[in-house]
């Protein structure tokens, strides 16, 4: 499969929804994620990212107008260990829950499906990054209805060992925007990671629709340290 460009790829989709990128920078150093949120509702829009421990949550940005807190309101990062777990959803805990049990990450997911929002019947996106001793594995997985119907849950599970240098993958939830929208298909889309974390944070941030955009998280783990360096981008400041 070939590399798409990525700036390219978001600029031309006005809602791929929420995604997920895990990869290595090019000069092999650091294991990196990246996972932005959009929105085209005013409870959705209405969202930031924080800090929260070795992770991050979303909150609402003005909590006088959250009208539903279900689906919107999670921990899309947490750190288990040398893990770091990235997800769009409430799954972020049940990984953790899961691998703290000493269930794969593929394990974890077997309790869970995709979002129960139909007809659009969200995808639940998920990856995990594992740094130890110098090597570094990540994983990504998709649960998503069987072409729209919810009777049927696919899931989809993606391992990258000895993950290469300059090399990620890319999942959404959706292809684009639409009604109902459509969820993402295929493999995750392989991308170049650069080495440097703030132009790759602009990059994506600056590919993605400035209505729909709503937060983007980047991180870059040194591969020998397992020490990190993260940045948040709201657009709601």
């Amino acid at each position: 499969m070939e590399k798409i460009n990525l700036s390219k790829e978001l600029s031309e989709n006005s809602y791929p929804g929420r995604g997920i990128v895990a990869g290595r920078s090019a000069n092999g150093k650091y294991a990196v994620t990246a996972y932005f949120i959009m929105g085209r509702s005013e409870n959705s829009r209405n969202r930031v990212f924080v800090e929260d421990g070795e992770g991050i949550r979303t909150q609402a940005f003005d909590p006088s107008k959250m009208v539903d807190p279900s689906l919107i309101i999670y921990s899309p990062v947490r750190v288990l260990g040398n893990t770091t777990i990235v997800t769009n959803g409430d799954q972020t805990d049940t990984i953790y829950e899961g691998m703290d049990k000493n269930l794969t990450f593929e394990q974890s997911l077997r309790s869970r499906e995709f979002e129960p929002d139909g007809p659009n019947y969200t995808p639940r996106i998920s990856a995990v990054l594992q740094v130890e001793n110098g090597k570094y594995s990540c994983a990504m997985s998709i649960l998503k209805s069987n072409n729209g119907d919810p009777s049927q849950c696919n899931r989809y599970t993606f391992s990258y060992d000895d993950c290469i240098a300059g090399e990620g993958r890319f999942i959404s939830t959706y292809m684009h925007d639409g009604n109902p929208l459509p969820s993402f298909e295929g493999e995750p889309r392989p991308v170049d990671i650069p080495d440097n974390m703030d132009g790759f944070a602009d990059m994506l941030w600056s590919s993605l629709d400035q209505d729909n955009k709503v937060s983007l998280f980047v991180r870059y783990i040194d591969i020998e340290t397992g020490e990190y360096t993260s940045k948040i981008i709201n657009k709601n400041v």
